[in-house]
């Protein structure tokens, strides 16, 4: 791992990235379940970790919750006895009243004498949760703790998360390769790809438009297209692309590297656009202040919940999401022939030129 992170209490950090990428890894590194080969780990102002002084302390002295979307709850013990297992040294009257608090925090009131398997998931969820923030630990570690839930269960407990942090401020480590999620729970993202922490920063901008080429395919944006630039309008902020079927109005490339081609002729950029930030229509709208308005045949529709995914031939394939109330009122259907408009602040440019020479100089 090559990653660097800091955390305040009641700040969650979302770890990015694909599958294999070292998320997980990372928070077992944090927890003690692995020894890292270099490096630093502190918490709560306490080194836990760190090679170069030879400090190493052990899993259950750092103080940590810990919990996966397995929760892992005692199957022979009730809904009061999971939440205070790790409370046990404390005075019994103390103990009763920190469960019962949390019982009161996450909704589990009336719920104490239950036994797991008579719980719903999202109940097991809530205990699961209850119970790592029992001792009051420095720091929480969530392993996609919601990803064995159906959506709209995961943006209920999502909500409930946020508003215990409000309450309860404990500096939050989140694994997860949902956007949505990330976008719902995150104050800060590092996207990580082979073990490397590529980007770090506020979540709507590295998962929105991110900058780099890599990190774009990483968060998954779903259109990217490499055009050439016809001409820049400095007054607007805007440029004329083109490329292999498409014409685009984008934002000026004032802030990226821009490539020449090799005879001298214009540059060349990546542009970057979200599915979710284009809208279709039956017919080219007029009288609209949205700069971008292609035709295309529908190719595919694709279940993609909460919605749909569309995808339409403007001479190179353009995915577009759209509402299930709207694909039913349009009637959209495959061979259909749709406008995609979107507004130029919609596109964003992808360096990949910068990215190039900072993998060649690595």
């Amino acid at each position: 791992m090559e990653a660097e992170w800091e955390i305040e209490p009641g700040q969650v950090l979302v770890l990015f990235g694909p599958s294999g990428a070292g998320k997980s890894t990372t928070l077992r590194a944090i927890a003690g379940l692995l020894r890292p080969l270099s490096g630093h780990v502190e918490i709560g102002g306490r080194v836990v970790y760190d090679d170069d002084d030879a400090i190493w302390v052990p899993t259950h002295q750092r103080r940590l919750g810990y919990l996966t979307q397995q929760y892992r709850l005692f199957p022979h013990l009730k809904v009061s006895a999971n939440i205070g297992f790790g409370l046990q040294d404390r005075e019994t009257s103390a103990r009763k009243e920190r469960v019962a608090e949390l019982s009161s925090l996450f909704q589990l009131d009336g719920l104490a004498d239950r036994y797991p398997w008579e719980l719903s998931g999202g109940q097991q969820q809530r205990v699961a949760l209850a119970r790592a923030l029992a001792p009051n630990p420095e720091m929480l570690l969530l392993d996609e703790p919601f990803a064995s839930l159906d959506s709209e269960l995961r943006r209920t407990l999502r909500r409930e998360l946020r508003g215990m942090l409000a309450q309860s401020p404990v500096p939050v480590m989140l694994v997860t390769h949902d956007r949505e999620e990330a976008l719902a729970l995150g104050d800060s993202v590092q996207v990580i790809n082979e073990g490397k922490g590529l980007v770090t920063g506020d979540p709507v901008a590295v998962l929105g438009q991110p900058g780099q080429g890599r990190v774009a395919r990483l968060v998954g944006v779903e259109n990217l297209f490499d055009l050439t630039i016809q001409d820049r309008n400095p007054r607007d902020g805007t440029m004329s692309c083109i490329g292999r079927g498409l014409q685009l109005e984008v934002p000026l490339d004032s802030d990226i590297s821009g490539g020449e081609a090799p005879d001298g002729g214009v540059d060349r950029v990546t542009v970057g656009i979200r599915a979710s930030d284009i809208i279709l229509a039956k017919e080219a709208l007029t009288g609209s202040s949205a700069r971008n308005q292609l035709q295309g045949k529908v190719i595919s529709i694709e279940s993609r919940p909460p919605g749909y995914a569309v995808t339409l031939d403007c001479g190179q394939p353009l995915r577009c999401h759209i509402t299930g109330a709207a694909l039913e009122e349009m009637k959209i259907r495959s061979g259909q022939q749709l406008w995609a408009v979107f507004k130029a602040s919609s596109c964003f440019l992808v360096d990949d030129a910068q990215e190039q020479q900072q993998d060649t100089e690595s």
